[in-house]
């Protein structure tokens, strides 16, 4: 039997449990997979991902890593809330437990979460591209998240604030079918049972290979949607579209250009998204086990039935 226990939690079925990573925490990114995506290939500030980190802490000190922190802090809740619950709702409607059904369920659940993922991310990577390669900068155009959305909602209304929609939906809705579907497959073929003293690391190796293969299927497009976000940050407009961009993109870079912070990404998916679907499932476990003990608890106990004592009838004698 394997974790069956928590599938109908959130949508797998057949004894396996699925859970979604937060990309989310999966698709919160470094700095340094921004700064790599969309630097100037003529006066590059990096060579390569190690270069990125060493200047960025050189130059910005350590809190530099962390810039745009506050923007998938805010928004990371709503968003795995909406995955879990879309994608273990898909999986009940469509009722059978099948490859196909948990990339359909998957892909469901990431293209209504980019409601709340694209603004995040595009004050993720405006917070990231500010200062770089500035110790102190002179001058902040935004204070923190929240206030570079409302900056880019009151100059460009909600179409500002939504920039870069169409390239998230066209990397979450696969991504996701393809996290999901990954995850599935992984853990069906590890056996993942709940008496496996090995399960926990199991857990771990297709929580972090789903995260990985997720990226690989969507990172061509990742990096597109991160320049057209960080487009005009300088104060200049560059690409017209998402064609343009990837034209421009590529008469200037060529193909390898859709790799660009490529290895930071990986570095960071595997031990993120093996610590989130395996904490999802210990917790699910936990309290599905929990639920279980409460229902056979509250089972009304059979009534023993003592066997009657004969009554001795009073006697005048």
């Amino acid at each position: 039997m394997a974790l069956d226990f928590a599938a109908g939690c959130v949508g797998g079925a057949a004894g396996v449990l699925v859970g979604h990573p937060f990309d989310t925490v999966k698709k919160a990114s470094s700095p340094g997979k921004v700064r790599l995506q969309v630097q100037n290939v003529d006066k590059p500030l990096y060579r390569g991902t190690f270069h990125c980190f060493q200047s960025i802490v050189r130059q910005e000190s350590m809190l530099g890593l962390y810039k745009g922190i506050g923007s998938p802090m805010m928004g990371l809740t709503f968003i795995n809330a909406i995955v879990f619950g879309v994608q273990g709702n898909a999986m009940r409607k469509l009722e059978r437990d099948t490859p196909l059904n948990q990339f359909l369920a998957g892909a469901a659940a990431g293209a209504i979460q980019c409601v709340i993922c694209c603004p995040m991310e595009l004050a993720k990577t405006r917070m990231q591209m500010q200062g770089t390669g500035e110790k102190k900068s002179k001058k902040k155009m935004y204070k923190n998240s929240l206030d570079c959305l409302v900056r880019i909602y009151k100059k460009e209304g909600f179409k500002g604030i939504n920039r870069g929609m169409v390239t998230t939906l066209l990397r979450e809705t696969p991504g996701f079918g393809v996290y999901f579907l990954a995850y599935d497959a992984l853990t069906r073929s590890l056996g993942c049972e709940p008496e496996d003293p090995y399960m926990i690391p199991k857990l771990l190796f297709a929580g972090g290979m789903s995260g990985i293969a997720s990226w690989l299927s969507t990172y061509p497009v990742d990096v597109i949607k991160s320049r057209l976000q960080a487009d005009g940050v300088g104060g200049v407009n560059k690409y017209n579209s998402i064609m343009d961009c990837v034209k421009q993109s590529l008469q200037k870079e060529g193909y390898r250009v859709f790799t660009r912070g490529l290895t930071s990404t990986l570095l960071r998916a595997f031990p993120v998204n093996a610590t989130t679907f395996a904490t999802v499932a210990l917790f699910l476990m936990y309290m599905r086990q929990g639920e279980d003990c409460s229902i056979q608890n509250s089972e009304p106990q059979p009534v023993q039935l003592q066997p009657l004592q004969q009554q001795t009838q009073p006697t005048s004698m």
